[in-house]
């Protein structure tokens, strides 16, 4: 079931378009300039739920269902 799978924070910011590459999203979050659930988060691998809120450079996304239904390249890889 798909509700069940997650993403993670870094990979999540890649698929959204906030960032492009793996090290854009790991500098963002560790400077704290990402929220979750709005709370700044400063874990790049941080486990996100479908429904979870992701906020950064006053623009916010929610994690739906299709984010998080495919298999996920492993941290780092391109795409």
């Amino acid at each position: 079931m798909s509700e069940n799978r997650t993403i993670r924070l870094g990979q999540y910011l890649k698929l959204a378009g906030l960032v492009s590459t793996g090290g854009e999203a790991k500098y963002l979050i560790q400077e704290g300039l990402v929220r979750v659930n709005g709370e700044v988060e400063t874990r790049r691998k941080r486990q996100l739920h479908v429904g979870d809120t992701v906020e950064l450079k006053d623009r916010a996304f929610t994690v739906a269902p299709e984010d998080t239904s495919g298999p996920l390249p492993p941290e780092g890889a391109p795409g």
